[in-house]
């Protein structure tokens, strides 16, 4: 392309908790970079990134959209992700590879439970972010409470580039820490314009507080400042912004700006801090891999001459082109027509056509290269995690882990003729979505559908209607709960049969165990007692059991697994009878190791007018949560609290009823923690037999 300068592209994503105005930033982003010429409006359902019917009908975001902007000669790739928890794999994915982030956090309710899930998922993969405190024109914006929230809960140290002045309904403009200038947004075009002056005096004091601040902050890391500081010379805004963008970068800070997007105030100073601050691909250490011939550490580069690499993150089927994959582009470059290698599959793929994203509109083009982020259109056979490379130089990217589903319920289709339609749908559907889970009840022969929620298997089940034309009768939704055990034990496996022809012969001794940290499998065989050949039939076997449990299917999660002792026949063993016998001295040293079940543990927090504080906290106690913390914000009370999944479904219409639709509620997984004695007894009755 034309503007193709590596260090003037920005990949950046757009993240936040729910209904703190990202999509409405990000719309506003679009209009002031000429992107669209009118601006789209949530509740009026016409935003650009949008673009689902669910999404405008709902007014959430429920997909992660690209697209790619221009502002002041850099070209930004940004993806605007949904901040509902059930579709926390957008997220997940699109910060895996990207350069950068902007987290969108709401004046009034400042750091909530989603804003905390983003940021962690952010320092995994280690992405420098900047912050933008929206929604400062609101009824209770405290941007000074934002900041301190954000120093206790985050380890790095935000950075106020901005203050604002005046708040609520009297916020009119920002003093810029940087130049010491003040840009107040003038109020007949609703502030899409703004002038420059001079730092109102009442604001002073403050001003040379917080930049006093600034530069003791910038002067840890960056001696050059410190020598200038300690000279008594005063830094210029340039060397100010240097350093801002190499501690922004090094991730030691994360500058902190301010608006209200709504109103079109603070947009274009974002913008700004987006091109200054955020870093650029040859700004981020190279991406490392796994040589798939060699099996050793490789390295790709920024670099358009390299051999190409890179990542799919994000499939979506459109009906007119087929499977669209979405690729960040490492290394190289990909031109329409070339043969490209997937890997692990190990399969040569052509790749037909390219295209670069604007929502569901795409730009068809000729390559990408190194640092884009574009759609390869109709590539057959690509997963989500996959990496497409050179066949000379062919190399693995970390695949994209998807959290474990939650939720799940049963389906049949309304008429015969359509199961095969609806089949081939929900493959599709889980395609796109790896926390989308499909399989067979193998006592009834009913579909069970597993996802991340409630709204996440209703947005599925929608979608399955409307775009797919397949009506099915779901059943209710029910809780994903988890196996475990909680004291060690060994049994053994035999399976030995003599058939007069060649037989069967297997023995297999298994030590099952607690584990904090997921499932282990431990090969502790002394030579001679099981040939090696043996084992992964063993170990294959010990993982089909923690997928499908023991007691009631559900998975097994924390055990640890110690293959301990064995025997085997020269003639008559084989893989088979050692899955059979590794299966059987499983289940009975599971059931004689005190197992119980586990369920999801989910965290809420209801913002919600004083009002009705009494009566929503009598709702929460009723359904067996445990209040966190409460937290009092200009005439309304934020609650959190832990309340078990299954005491939540059909919480959001209970909610609306309690407080007349004026309260609002987000969830998120916490952790897992065992049932109490009624449930155990109720998902295993043999517990309750035991007991008499």
């Amino acid at each position: 392309m034309s503007d193709y300068d590596l260090k003037k592209i920005r990949n950046i994503g757009i993240a936040a908790h729910i209904d703190a105005g990202k999509t409405t930033t990000t719309e506003r982003i679009l209009y002031y970079t000429g992107r669209i010429h009118r601006m789209g409006e949530i509740d009026e359902g016409t935003t650009q990134m949008d673009w689902m019917t669910q999404e405008r009908e709902r007014g959430i975001t429920i997909t992660a959209a690209a697209t790619s902007v221009s502002w002041l000669e850099h070209r930004i790739n940004i993806i605007d992700t949904p901040g509902h928890v059930d579709f926390t794999i957008e997220v997940e994915r699109s910060l895996k590879v990207l350069d950068g982030a902007v987290i969108v956090l709401c004046g009034v309710g400042g750091v909530e439970p989603q804003t905390e899930t983003v940021w962690r998922q952010a320092d995994r993969y280690r992405v420098p972010r900047i912050a933008f405190v929206n929604k400062l024109d609101r009824l209770g914006a405290d941007f000074y409470r934002v900041l301190k929230m954000m120093e206790e809960k985050f380890a790095q140290t935000p950075l106020p580039i901005q203050l604002p002045i005046g708040v609520e309904d009297q916020f009119v403009g920002v003093i810029d820490l940087i130049t010491r200038e003040a840009c107040i947004w003038r109020s007949e075009d609703l502030g899409a314009s703004f002038d420059i002056v001079p730092i109102p005096s009442e604001y002073q004091k403050q001003v040379a507080e917080y930049r006093h601040r600034l530069l003791d902050i910038l002067t840890t890391f960056d001696e050059t400042l410190l020598d200038r500081y300690l000279n008594g010379i005063e830094p210029t805004p340039q060397e100010l912004k240097t350093a801002i963008r190499r501690g922004t970068i090094e991730q030691r800070i994360v500058p902190v700006f301010c608006g209200a997007a709504f109103r079109n105030k603070g947009i274009q100073k974002l913008l700004d801090g987006i091109v200054d601050y955020l870093p650029s691909p040859i700004d981020i250490p190279p991406v490392k891999g796994i040589n798939p011939k060699t099996q050793k550490e490789e390295s790709r580069a920024a670099d358009p001459t390299a051999p190409f690499a890179g990542l799919i993150f994000k499939l979506a089927f459109d009906p007119q082109r087929g499977m669209l994959s979405y690729i960040r582009v490492y290394s190289g470059k990909v031109e329409s027509g070339d043969v490209v290698f997937a890997v692990p599959e190990m399969k040569r793929l052509r790749v037909q056509r390219l295209a670069l994203a604007h929502a569901n509109r795409y730009e068809e083009v000729d390559s990408l290269a190194a640092g884009e982020i574009g759609v390869v259109i109709g590539l057959k056979e690509s997963r989500t995690g996959q990496t497409l490379c050179d066949l000379a130089h062919p190399i693995a990217f970390e695949p994209i882990k998807a959290p474990e589903p939650v939720v799940f319920l049963a389906i049949e289709p309304r008429t015969r003729a359509d199961d095969e339609k609806m089949h081939n749908a929900l493959q599709t559907m889980a395609l796109e979505d790896p926390t989308f889970k499909i399989r067979t009840d193998e006592e009834t022969g009913q579909l069970i559908l597993s996802g991340m929620g409630e709204l996440h298997l209703e947005i599925l089940l929608d979608r399955l209607q409307r775009d797919y034309g397949v009506a099915v009768h779901p059943g209710k939704p029910q809780v994903s709960y988890r196996e475990t055990i909680t004291a060690t034990a060994t049994a053994e496996g035999k399976f030995i049969r003599q058939t007069g022809g060649r037989g069967h012969f297997a023995v297999v001794k298994l030590t099952l165990e607690p584990a904090l940290d997921g499932n282990w499998v431990v090969n502790e065989i002394q030579e001679g007692k099981i040939p090696k050949q043996f084992i992964p039939p063993i170990e294959q076997a010990v993982a089909e059991c923690f997928e499908s449990g023991v007691l009631a299917g559900y998975p097994i999660i924390n055990t640890r697994v110690h293959i301990t002792d064995g025997a085997y026949h020269e003639i008559d063993s084989s893989d088979v009878d050692f899955k059979v016998a590794a299966t059987q001295a499983f289940r009975e040293a599971f059931l004689a190791a005190q197992p119980t079940f586990l369920e999801p543990i989910m965290e809420l927090e209801v913002v919600t007018p004083e009002q009705y504080l009494g009566t929503v906290l009598g709702d929460i106690n009723a359904r067996g949560g445990r209040i966190i913390h409460l937290d009092a914000v200009k005439g309304h009370q934020i609650i959190t609290a832990e309340i078990p999944l299954y005491k939540t479904f059909g919480y959001a219409t209970s909610l609306r009823s309690l407080t007349q639709g004026r309260a609002s509620h987000s969830m998120q997984f916490k952790r897992f923690s065992p049932v109490d004695e009624e449930t155990r007894i109720k998902l295993y009755p043999l517990f309750g037999e035991k007991k008499q």
